[in-house]
């Protein structure tokens, strides 16, 4: 996959920024059980400087059996004095791993490696850097769910109660961001224009990426444009494969695009790619199922009803009640 210069800049200063943090916090309780607990420091010097007195012997002789005899030496001697040490902490009330490294990542031990290979843990960083960096290109505007305005919504709309409908829904948007889990459902927002799909899409996209969660948001008619222009080789990026990958990607206004073979094969990719990973998306759309039938193949829709959590949202246009009330 493709990531941006800048993405790999600042994902390499976050490891370098871990690795120091796990050097520097392991220093700290040396440097304290040095002062509280003498006795054990002893310990663990007096073990370092006997492990690196016989790799120097090990070096200078020449022999392979007695190198091999050495090693052994070294391994039994130090599991021996570790586990005195891990002893000697708990009986000082200290954790009995407290002179240990404690890595962000137990893997690569924070340096971004294993083998030679990227870490998942570098991957998922290059990846959230190059996504934020999409998002900030996106033009919505991101909410607090605590701007959500229920008044906006009707009592009464015929037989239908709009304001008691989409207080559910609201709750369950709330919901779905206060436990979201990277196996949660994927959610298909459909009703007509100017109810808050838009909003309380971006309230949960604000919500996760605020915890750190790798969140694309964007409409559709702005990222098909731009994955055509990389496939066409207008522009460099790997668009595409970062959303596929992202942790909850957020599409607004599905029907919006310029409908060719093109964008049908692209939302088709990604829809199906993301049902098949199990990582979930969030789709909206003003269209009706009717007119979603109509417009799109049968791959899509299928996908779209049949592994989606429909969520449909009801009541008056709110930037008319809006107006009504007096508000910009």
């Amino acid at each position: 996959m493709k990531y941006t210069k800048n993405a790999y800049e600042r994902a390499e200063a976050e490891i370098n920024s871990r690795h120091e943090k796990s050097e520097e916090q392991r220093a700290q309780r040396l440097n304290e059980i040095k002062k509280t607990a003498p006795e054990i420091y002893r310990l663990h010097s007096n073990t370092l400087s006997s492990q690196f007195g016989m790799l120097a012997d090990i070096i200078g002789n020449g022999s392979k059996e007695g190198a091999r005899s050495a090693i052994n030496e070294i391994k039994n001697r130090n599991l021996m004095a570790q586990q005195t040490i891990k002893e000697l902490l708990d009986t000082f009330g200290y954790p009995t791993d407290y002179l240990q490294y404690h890595y962000h990542c137990e893997k690569c031990r924070d340096t971004g490696f294993v083998e030679g290979r990227r870490c998942e843990c570098f991957e998922k960083l290059l990846s959230k850097y190059t996504t934020e960096e999409l998002n900030e290109q996106c033009s919505i505007q991101l909410h607090d769910f605590s701007e959500f305005r229920i008044d906006f919504y009707p009592q009464e709309m015929g037989s239908i109660n709009p304001r008691e409908r989409m207080s559910v829904v609201y709750n369950d948007c709330l919901d779905y961001a206060n436990n979201f889990t990277p196996d949660a459902d994927s959610l298909f927002f459909f009703g007509k224009t100017g109810l808050g799909k838009t909003f309380l899409s971006s309230c949960i996209a604000k919500k996760l990426l605020s915890e750190g969660v790798n969140v694309f948001f964007g409409s559709i008619l702005k990222l098909f444009r731009q994955i055509e222009d990389e496939r066409f080789r207008r522009r460099e990026g790997d668009t595409t494969g970062i959303i596929i990958n992202a942790e909850l990607v957020i599409l607004d206004d599905l029907g919006s695009e310029f409908q060719t073979s093109f964008t049908d094969s692209v939302l088709y990719e990604i829809i199906n790619e993301r049902l098949n990973s199990g990582r979930p998306t969030i789709i909206s759309t003003n269209l009706s199922m009717k007119e979603l039938d109509s417009k799109y193949n049968d791959r899509i829709v299928s996908r779209l009803t049949g592994f989606f959590s429909p969520i449909m949202f009801i009541g008056s246009d709110v930037r008319q009640e809006k107006r009504k009330m007096g508000i910009s």
